[in-house]
C-alpha cells in the first residue's frame, strides 16, 4: 500500500517543472497581450492617417479652366487703372465673355446662369489683382487660369476617382464641364492658394495661410512668456525656495495645474485678459496670453527636473571653486540642464498648438478673411481654423478640413522630432 501511494506523489523536481511551465505560459499569454495591443494601437494609427490623407489629398490640387480674357474697358466700364475704378469695376464681366466665347451656342438666360456658375465667385478678384499689378493688361487679351466653383471641383474629382458626384450640378453644366476637360481647358493643377490665402466662405478660395501666421504668432507670444518664467520659477522652487509649508503647498497646486482642463485655462484669460483688462478678441496676443498660462505647469516641472538631474558634485566643485550661487547657477548647472528644460518647453508648445478650446473662450473662432501682420491683428489658430471647416456644410471642406489637420500633424511631429533631437544632441552623461 505504502509503495503504490509513493509511486503516485510526484517529486519536488515534477512539481518544479509543472511550476515552472505554467510561469512560461502565463509570461507568454502576457507577452502575447502586449504584443495585441501593440497591434492595435498600429493598426488605429494607420486607419487614421489612411483616412486622414486619403480624405485631404485632393485639397492640394485644385480644378482650374485655362482661358482667353479680353480686359475691355467697355465692359469693365474704366478709363484708367486707379483705385477707385478698380473697385468698381466690372471683372465678373469680362469673365463671362470669355466663358461665352468658350460656348457660343448658350443663348438662354438660365443656360448662360450655369454657364457662369461654372467658375469660382472669386474669379474676379484674381482678375482685379492681374490689372492693379500690370495696368498695361487694360485693353490687352491674356490667356488666364482662374477658379472653378466648388461644386464643379468636387465632380472633376470624384470623376477622376470613378465615382462622380453629380447632386450638385445639372446635366447641361455636366456636358459642359465633360468637353472642357476634353479639349483640356479645364485641368488639375497644384493648389498654391491653399497655402497663400487666408479663411474665405468659398471653399475653392480658403486657404491656411491666416491660421498658420496666427498659430505662429501665438507660439511666438507663447514661448518668449512661458520659457523664461516657467525656468525662473524652477530654478527659484530648486535652488533658492527653503521647504517649507509655502513651498510645498505650491509644489502640489503646481502639479494640480498640469492636469487642469484646457478649458479652465480659456475661462481664466475670459475673466482677466478680456473682462478685467478690456483686452480685444481674437487676438495672438491674448491666445499667447492664454496658452502661455496653460503651458507655464509644464514647463516648470520638466525645467524642476532636468535641475535634480543635475549631480550635486557639480554644484559643490563650483563653489569650492570660489563660485557665487548665482554663477553656480548660470555657468553650470543651467547649461548641463538646458536638454531637458528645452525638451520640455518645445513639447508644451507642441502642446498649446494643438489646442482649441482655451483659444474658443476668448473668441479666435471668427471669421478672419484676412492674413494677420503682427500679434495685435485679428487671427485664428490653425485648430480652430479646423473645427471651423469642418463644422461647414459644404462638400468641397471636407477635404480641406483633412488636408489641414495633416499640415498640423505635421508641425506637430516636427516640433516633437526637434525636441527627440535637442536631447540627443545636448545630453551630457555622468
Amino acid at each position: 500500500m505504502n509503495s503504490t501511494n509513493s509511486a503516485e506523489k510526484p517529486t519536488t523536481a515534477e512539481l518544479v517543472e509543472r511550476s515552472l511551465a505554467k510561469r512560461r505560459a502565463s509570461e507568454w499569454r502576457f507577452k502575447q497581450m502586449g504584443r495585441a495591443s501593440v497591434a492595435v494601437g498600429i493598426i488605429a494609427l494607420l486607419i487614421l492617417f489612411t483616412q486622414i490623407i486619403g480624405n485631404g489629398i485632393g485639397a492640394f490640387r485644385q480644378s482650374f479652366i485655362h482661358m482667353e480674357i479680353e480686359f475691355d474697358p467697355d465692359t469693365l466700364g474704366m478709363t484708367e487703372v486707379n483705385h477707385e475704378q478698380l473697385a468698381l469695376a466690372n471683372f465678373d464681366g469680362i469673365v463671362r465673355n470669355g466663358l461665352r466665347e468658350l460656348f457660343p451656342e448658350v443663348k438662354g438666360r438660365r443656360e448662360k446662369r450655369e454657364l457662369y456658375s461654372i467658375a469660382s465667385y472669386g474669379a474676379g478678384f484674381k482678375l482685379r489683382d492681374m490689372l492693379a499689378a500690370d495696368p498695361g493688361l487694360l485693353g490687352q487679351r491674356v490667356s488666364v487660369k482662374l477658379l472653378v466653383d466648388d461644386d464643379v471641383d468636387t465632380y472633376v474629382k470624384s470623376l477622376r476617382a470613378g465615382d462622380p458626384y453629380e447632386d450638385r450640378i445639372s446635366e447641361a453644366q455636366r456636358k459642359r464641364i465633360d468637353k472642357l476637360l476634353e479639349s483640356g481647358a479645364l485641368k488639375l493643377d497644384f493648389n498654391t492658394g491653399f497655402f497663400t490665402s487666408a479663411d474665405s466662405a468659398e471653399p475653392e478660395q480658403a486657404g491656411i495661410l491666416g491660421a498658420l501666421l496666427g498659430s505662429l504668432f501665438t507660439l511666438l507670444v507663447t514661448g518668449s512668456l512661458s520659457f523664461p518664467i516657467g525656468v525662473a520659477a524652477a530654478i527659484y522652487l530648486e535652488e533658492y525656495a527653503k521647504r517649507s509649508r509655502l513651498t510645498d503647498f505650491i509644489e502640489v497646486n503646481i502639479n494640480n495645474l498640469a492636469a487642469v482642463p484646457s478649458v479652465i485655462f480659456g475661462l481664466l484669460g475670459l475673466a482677466i485678459f478680456l473682462n478685467f483688462f478690456n483686452m480685444p478678441r481674437s487676438m495672438p496676443l491674448v491666445g499667447g496670453l492664454v496658452l502661455t498660462l496653460m503651458t507655464l505647469p509644464t514647463i516648470i516641472i520638466s525645467s524642476r527636473a532636468a535641475i535634480k538631474a543635475v549631480p550635486p558634485s557639480i554644484r559643490e566643485a563650483a563653489l569650492g571653486m570660489g563660485a557665487s550661487k548665482m554663477q553656480m547657477i548660470l555657468q553650470h548647472v543651467l547649461p548641463l540642464a538646458m536638454p531637458g528644460m528645452l525638451t520640455g518647453a518645445i513639447i508644451g508648445m507642441a502642446q498649446a498648438l494643438g489646442e482649441t478650446a482655451p483659444l474658443l473662450m476668448i473668441g479666435m473662432v471668427a471669421f478672419i478673411a484676412e492674413v494677420p501682420a503682427g500679434i495685435t491683428d485679428p487671427a485664428t489658430v490653425l485648430p480652430v481654423q479646423i473645427f471651423l471647416w469642418a463644422d461647414s456644410p459644404e462638400r468641397a471642406f471636407v477635404e480641406r478640413t483633412s488636408a489641414a489637420i495633416m499640415v498640423l500633424l505635421a508641425f506637430l511631429i516636427t516640433m516633437n522630432t526637434l525636441a527627440i533631437w535637442l536631447r540627443r544632441r545636448l545630453e551630457r552623461r555622468w
